[in-house]
């Protein structure tokens, strides 16, 4: 498997574009912004899929150029599909901070246990709630993409609309049952491993 990464956006957010290593098609995953660099990145590239983990709109900001670009589909849990349509508060949240970023509707919603494909590329979907209610991981092998729900060190926030501490502390304790060896790839920051944050991340259960 071959992760690109890309930090986007005045929020300094995470994109990866993932794809097996037989020349199957891309998988975007959070096309965070600045869509002329995420375009450069991709040029040349067969993008299938662009999977969003969760509805803000710091991880939707060049979605639509995405799209417009390639031939790809538009995939997002189906409990946040309704909100990446609207910038406002309890939609993307776009509109507080002085944004007006939303994205076209899904073409795919995802439930638990559902899989992400491309070529022999295979990745599972965790529904991990908390951040808000559909925010998912994605595990393919041993790669983690956690978008804002487990940080190096940290947790994403719970005091925006739809956030909720106790789904949190659950999606994590789920998370904390994976193999320590798997590298987590966040929705911001340095990547780490599930054995790193058994041994530092406050918010990780203890026996």
């Amino acid at each position: 498997m071959l992760v690109r990464h890309l930090v986007l956006g005045d929020l300094q957010t995470n994109c990866y574009i993932v794809n097996d290593d037989e020349g199957g098609a891309a998988v975007v995953i959070d096309p965070a912004g600045e869509p002329d660099r995420l375009l450069a990145a991709i040029e040349g590239l067969s993008v299938a899929l662009v999977v969003l983990t969760h509805a803000h709109f710091d991880h939707l900001g060049a979605v639509c150029e995405v799209l417009d670009a390639t031939d790809a589909r538009l995939l997002v849990h189906e409990i946040d599909a309704p909100r990446i349509v609207s910038p406002a508060a309890d939609g993307t949240g776009a509109a507080p901070f002085g944004y007006d970023y939303s994205a076209p509707s899904a073409d795919q919603t995802l439930v638990e246990g559902d899989t992400v494909e491309s070529g022999s590329l295979v990745m599972q979907v965790l529904h991990t709630p908390g951040h808000t209610p559909g925010s998912i991981c994605l595990l393919a092998e041993d790669h983690l993409f956690s978008g804002d729900t487990l940080f190096a060190g940290s947790v994403g926030r719970t005091d925006f609309p739809g956030g909720d501490m106790r789904e949190m502390q659950r999606s994590i304790a789920r998370l904390a049952t994976l193999a320590d060896g798997i590298v987590v790839y966040p929705g911001h920051g340095p990547e780490t491993t599930i054995g790193r944050e058994r041994a530092v991340n406050p918010f990780f259960p203890r026996s």
